[in-house]
């Protein structure tokens, strides 16, 4: 009887053992809550922050995130919007080049399109409504305002710390696309496509934020919100400290303003370009004059190192 025991203990523990050598091996044991740890660079500094992801609240976000985590886009992008509450990035590097700090826009579609070609796959959730169902490349917005409404309510709100994924102005608001939904069809007559939805809600493609403010469901309602920072107050915050502390040593006392600017106030034309830029099959998705202003942090920028996924 203890023999028997015995065997059927050490059969269990050689299969977990297994599972766990495949999932290290192949990332093909996911999770609920994967894990990513964005580093950043700030003042000569790093500063490494833990975030947990949710496959509950937005599955098609997650995995559209990894994907480019692990392809290595986001590695040397910087944040090119900011304004104390929220911190841009995902879309844009610096140019120093002849000696100026500049930020220069990433052609997102050529960039996944060439790291295609050498082994990386993005799995696609949206598509033109074409006779080829051309895949676009983008993400299925997985907030209420698209119709996505999680079956057993979200995860993460819109509060400090939240990860969200952003997308931009379109300039065009009438165009349609297909989508896959997140319910496999049940809501929709068995058919998992939606071909009726909104490009606008549909077409984030590299671009996300951090936010370190109050709740606002607002935005919640309005964008994913896929993640938030594990350990605020040790990781996130110090490198907040470290801005206001820059901030306030070129303040004046007296006056209250600023005797250095943090933020250079870019105005950005073309805002959608960096997405698929040049493109003829694209241009009726977006318009090309749709134009941004940035406050960008450039004399003392704020870089994102890396983004690296620690548990899938």
């Amino acid at each position: 009887m203890k023999k028997n025991l015995l065997r059927r203990i050490t059969a269990l523990t050689s299969s977990a053992l297994l599972c766990a050598g495949a999932c290290v091996l192949f990332a093909g044991c996911t999770t609920n809550n994967p894990e990513v740890r964005i580093t950043y660079t700030f003042n000569g500094k790093d500063y490494e922050v833990d975030y947990k992801l949710s496959r509950l609240d937005a599955p098609k976000t997650v995995t559209h995130f990894l994907e480019l985590a692990d392809a290595g886009f986001y590695d040397g992008t910087c944040v090119h919007d900011y304004d104390g509450t929220y911190y841009y990035m995902g879309g844009y590097k610096l140019d120093e080049t002849d000696g100026a700090t500049d930020i220069e826009p990433i052609d997102y579609f050529s960039v996944v399109k060439s790291l295609e070609t050498e082994k990386f796959q993005f799995t696609q959730s949206v598509w033109k409504n074409d006779a080829d169902r051309t895949p676009l490349y983008t993400v299925y917005g997985e907030f209420d305002a698209n119709g996505n409404y999680p079956q057993n309510g979200r995860e993460f709100a819109h509060e400090k710390g939240a990860l969200v994924m952003y997308y931009t102005d379109k300039g065009n608001f009438n165009e349609r696309v297909t989508t896959e939904r997140n319910d496999g069809g049940k809501g929709n007559g068995g058919n998992k496509y939606d071909s009726n939805k909104y490009y606008k809600y549909n077409s984030a493609t590299s671009l996300f934020y951090t936010y370190t403010g109050e709740r606002l469901s607002t935005k919640e309602q309005n964008y994913s919100v896929f993640g938030k920072a594990k350990n605020y107050a040790d990781q996130f915050q110090p490198l907040v400290d470290a801005i206001n502390e820059f901030i306030e040593e070129r303040t004046d006392a007296e006056s209250g303003e600023e005797t250095y600017s943090f933020t250079t106030e870019k105005h950005v034309a073309n805002v959608n370009e960096y997405e698929h830029a040049g493109d003829p099959d694209f241009e009726d998705l977006y318009k090309s004059d749709v134009e941004a202003t940035y406050k960008v942090p450039l004399d003392k920028p704020i870089v994102i190192k890396s983004v690296k996924v620690t548990k899938y």
